[in-house]
């Protein structure tokens, strides 16, 4: 949790966030918090965690491919 809320934090404070330390923040956290829920089962929260999963995968695909694009 203390990464997911650090990613919101650091995009509030940068003008331009990187978005590899942002997506990759929200992906590590969101993923930590999964496999504990994959312990103490709570299906709401699960799903919630793989929606956000699956966003910061989606940020990261566009970030490398905007990079890629960029070279």
């Amino acid at each position: 949790m203390v990464l997911i809320v650090s990613a919101y934090a650091y995009l509030t404070a940068k003008d331009e966030p990187d978005p590899f330390i942002l997506h990759g923040t929200n992906l590590v956290g969101a993923t930590l918090l999964a496999v504990s829920l994959l312990v103490h089962t709570n299906l709401p929260s699960l799903v919630l965690e793989a929606i956000w999963i699956s966003v910061a995968i989606w940020g990261l695909t566009k970030a490398f491919l905007a990079r890629r694009k960029a070279e």
